[in-house]
């Protein structure tokens, strides 16, 4: 599967959760319906995956945890926040460094509309 394929269906997931929740709740519960939704679509997901950090060759467990991994390709980060600051996207951007992937997204479902807080990032 592509990755546009994957992104396309990771986003519509997200939309579904959010059309059936709205915004207010924890992440937790948001990346909880949104593995739910992933999973019924058969994907490849994993969830709260473990992300050493590897200093001057040695693997350091340094507590980052990947919200969710789609496919092994896309890194979705979850968010329940009033607006999306900096520290977010550098959050997402160094786990994408840390785990070798290129693809990215920040979704944030503290919203009125979904479209509006999600960034897809690519690296």
């Amino acid at each position: 599967m592509e990755i546009n394929q994957i992104t396309e269906k990771i986003i519509g997931c997200a939309i579904e959760v959010h059309r059936n929740l709205g915004p207010g709740l924890l992440e937790s519960a948001y990346e909880e319906c949104l593995y739910y939704e992933l999973n019924e679509l058969g994907l490849n997901v994993k969830r709260q995956l473990a992300l050493p950090l590897i200093y001057k060759g040695v693997k350091l467990d340094a507590g980052y945890r990947i919200d969710l991994l789609v496919e092994n390709k896309v890194i979705i980060e979850i968010k329940s926040v009033d607006a999306i600051a900096e520290i977010h996207k550098a959050q997402l951007m160094t786990y994408m460094k840390l785990a070798n992937i290129k693809i990215g997204l920040l979704i944030n479902f503290n919203v009125s509309r979904l479209k509006d807080g999600i960034i897809r990032w690519i690296v």
